[in-house]
């Protein structure tokens, strides 16, 4: 392991560097300060810089508050697609249009703080970050795009990632995958957040948002009723290839971020996810009013990168492709000596229950069982 993933492992802050001293302890209170021996030292780093965040975040909310407030949103356009199906390798190309904005590493991080902290700490930070993600070859960066899904666990605590955190109440947060079935106080303060946190990288920015959550995929409805213009494409990958390296990630990911000894099953938290989230989306898919969806396969992505952006760019009416074609054909260049993982074949009895669980995500794709 290089010393950049053994100092995150050891010191490493999980998903809470940016999380207020109050939100961190209503967190250890719901899950009973049940903080494994291992990661006690790991739970001492986030209760001291939970302080700080608390902090800073007063001193933001009093410079900046009053002008988030005041900032409107244009429609944002959103990557949809559960884990490990290509969202991050199209986030990508489409985050090479400057005429989008989209939160970067250190944003999502530190969502109560980052105006006026991420000039000050970004730069030193990023020197001790891993050059590439944990789990997989792409490079990693804390100016690089990132999904909002991590600010989202910081600022409600209603996130699925939670149940890496604490897997023995990994029931608990699953639930916020779709929020369907949660209590209607906390989907307002979940929708609260989301609308916040694009309104302050609109104040950021000042252009239109590209946001990506695998989680998004099965939250169309209240996406929509937040930001009713808003565009959506999605990506959609074979499902024994999803399943095969989402739960190589989970795995990693116990290594980083867990404050508990694991009991979180890797298979059985990958299926059931991908089962929950097309469920939901499926259901909802159709609210996307015409001309704002466009669907791409991970394998044409892949093989014709250029082809299928510009098709999303013709499909969903956005921006003139042609100015952004020689920047992504500059990025596509400087990404081909990218390796990807090989992941161990799912044995049968697996594949027979993916497909028995999720035959919609096989007969509408057409992808073979």
């Amino acid at each position: 392991m290089p010393w950049r993933e053994k100092l995150l492992c050891w010191f490493g802050p999980s998903l809470f560097a940016g999380i207020s001293s109050g939100d961190w302890w209503a967190l250890l209170r719901e899950n009973r300060l049940a903080v494994d021996p291992p990661y006690w030292l790991r739970a001492a780093i986030i209760s001291g810089g939970s302080l700080s965040n608390a902090l800073l975040r007063r001193l933001e909310d009093w410079l900046y508050s009053a002008r988030i407030s005041a900032t409107q949103i244009q429609p944002p356009l959103f990557v949809l697609g559960i884990w490990r199906s290509g969202t991050t390798h199209l986030h990508n190309l489409l985050a090479v249009d400057r005429r989008f904005a989209t939160p970067n590493w250190y944003q999502v991080s530190y969502p109560h703080t980052f105006l006026t902290t991420e000039g000050i700490y970004s730069k030193a930070l990023g020197v001790l970050m891993p050059r590439q993600r944990m789990q997989d070859n792409m490079r990693f960066g804390l100016e690089l795009p990132a999904e909002e899904e991590m600010a989202l666990c910081i600022l409600t605590r209603y996130s699925p990632m939670l149940g890496w955190v604490f897997p023995r109440n990994a029931d608990r947060y699953n639930r916020y995958v779709s929020l369907r079935g949660v209590p209607e106080t906390e989907i307002m303060a979940w929708k609260a957040a989301l609308l916040g946190l694009v309104r302050k990288l609109t104040y950021k920015y000042q252009q239109p948002l590209l946001l990506k959550s695998p989680s998004h995929t099965a939250r169309i409805r209240l996406l929509l009723e937040l930001f009713p213009d808003a565009r959506f494409v999605h990506i959609h990958r074979h499902p024994y290839a999803v399943i095969r390296s989402t739960r190589h990630t989970v795995r990693r990911f116990h290594e980083f971020l867990s404050l508990q000894r694991t009991t979180l099953d890797a298979d059985e938290w990958s299926i059931s996810q991908y089962r929950n989230v097309y469920e939901a989306f499926f259901a909802e898919r159709d609210l996307i009013p015409p001309g704002r969806f466009y669907e791409v396969r991970y394998d044409k992505l892949d093989t014709d990168p250029l082809t299928t952006i510009r098709d999303i760019y013709s499909a969903l009416g956005l921006p003139d492709f042609s100015t952004v074609e020689s920047k992504l054909r500059s990025y596509l260049a400087s990404q081909a000596n990218y390796q990807k993982n090989r992941h161990e074949e799912l044995d049968s009895e697996t594949k027979v229950r993916i497909a028995h669980e999720c035959p919609r995500c096989f007969d509408e794709w057409g992808y073979e069982r």
